[in-house]
């Protein structure tokens, strides 16, 4: 497992939350100068200076519920705010975009070009606010910095940890489903056409040399595709042809995109088993957390401007369904997960929690040993 995965991980859900939010801001006719504060509160937020500076740390990757209690803060950073359905298929969607990038990305390399695709298109949502800019802007200075130097080998093993990480995953989405690169039990369908990743030629030719490194031999066999060489290497500079188009905003086009749960009960299973297992990692991910939340800065909101509540359904009615239909152990609602705190932790957790708004109350807890993490999801 690769130490340097989840600033990779963090930026580009990050990434495709901010796509998603601005279609269904742009479907509900939500007001324009409404529309840019959340986005700019929120990408001001997510490129804090003291929150990357933590992201960047060399740390190993926990859990997806970990993650996404992070990403429900964020999206909670501004006045639009999200119910627990909603929440929900945002995260679902967000999660299987990236692994289709990753996926498909030709070389382990070129998860750092989709990093920066995302970055690019982050930037156009802020091309009025240089303060941001200028956050994001050093982001991709640090990225280029730790990862510009980083062996094939080592991207092949953040590729690795990020698939293992996405591995259970096989949510369908309508999206895909509909351009033929997902099957309906939610697995991804990998092209055999297209360019081939560069620095390599297209396959089909066998060669052989003798001791002395001589080409002595060729044979041609059918490969049963349709590639071509690849036009160019992206760019991983600031500004530049990335050419590689995973990781752009599939959502500038307005297609309405629905997320159904997989009939697997394989699937099922280990995220059953993810919610339920007690995780002997328990007492690293409320450290994750407390570090990760307690560097990320939620500017309150000032004035009288009210807020909005985001549907990212068609309707109400199908986001009240969709809240009621999810099976529960698919929910990501709440975690068991039973940890000793020493003292020093318990006051930082109280800090953060202490921190956040609350927008409901809590049940009532049985014990005080009850998780911290599924507190934290009802704040």
């Amino acid at each position: 497992m690769s130490v340097r995965t989840l600033p990779l991980l963090f930026l580009n859900l990050g990434g495709e939350m901010l796509y998603i939010l601005d279609q269904r801001l742009r479907a509900q006719n939500i007001p324009g100068d409404k529309a840019r504060k959340v986005l700019n509160d929120i990408i001001s937020t997510m490129f804090n200076r003291k929150f990357m500076e933590e992201l960047f740390k060399p740390q190993e990757l926990y859990s997806k519920k970990a993650l996404r209690t992070v990403y429900e803060r964020l999206a909670h950073a501004s006045i639009m705010k999200l119910n627990q359905a909603s929440m929900d298929k945002l995260y679902d969607l967000m999660t299987m975009a990236f692994k289709y990038q990753v996926l498909l990305c030709p070389r382990p390399k070129d998860v750092l070009l989709v990093t920066f695709n995302h970055l690019d298109t982050i930037k156009g949502f802020i091309r009025d606010s240089p303060t941001i800019l200028q956050q994001v802007d050093e982001a991709f200075q640090q990225l280029t910095e730790i990862y510009g130097g980083l062996s094939a080998g080592e991207f092949q093993l953040i590729r690795q940890t990020l698939l293992i990480f996405f591995q259970d995953l096989h949510i369908r989405v309508s999206m895909f489903l509909k351009d033929k690169v997902q099957n309906n039990n939610g697995r991804f369908v990998l092209p055999v056409s297209g360019p081939v990743p560069w620095g390599t030629e297209v396959p089909g030719l066998i060669r052989m040399f003798n001791n002395k490194g001589e080409e002595v031999k060729r044979i041609e066999f059918k490969h049963g595709g349709n590639y071509v060489p690849a036009p160019k290497e992206g760019s991983f500079e600031l500004y530049g042809d990335r050419v590689l188009k995973l990781g752009t905003n599939m959502y500038s086009v307005n297609r309405p995109v629905e997320t159904h749960m997989s009939g697997s009960s394989k699937n099922l299973a280990s995220r059953t088993q993810e919610s339920i297992a007690p995780n002997p990692l328990a007492k690293e991910e409320l450290n994750f957390l407390a570090r990760l939340m307690g560097r990320m800065e939620i500017k309150k909101p000032s004035g009288p401007e009210p807020g909005f509540r985001l549907n990212l359904f068609t309707t109400d009615e199908e986001e009240e369904q969709a809240a009621l239909t999810r099976p529960e152990e698919l929910s990501y609602e709440v975690i068991n997960i039973q940890a000793t705190q020493d003292q020093q932790r318990s006051e930082e957790l109280a800090r953060i929690m202490g921190e956040f708004e609350i927008m409901e109350q809590p049940s009532l807890s049985t014990s005080k040993g009850d998780d911290l993490l599924a507190m934290m999801d009802e704040l």
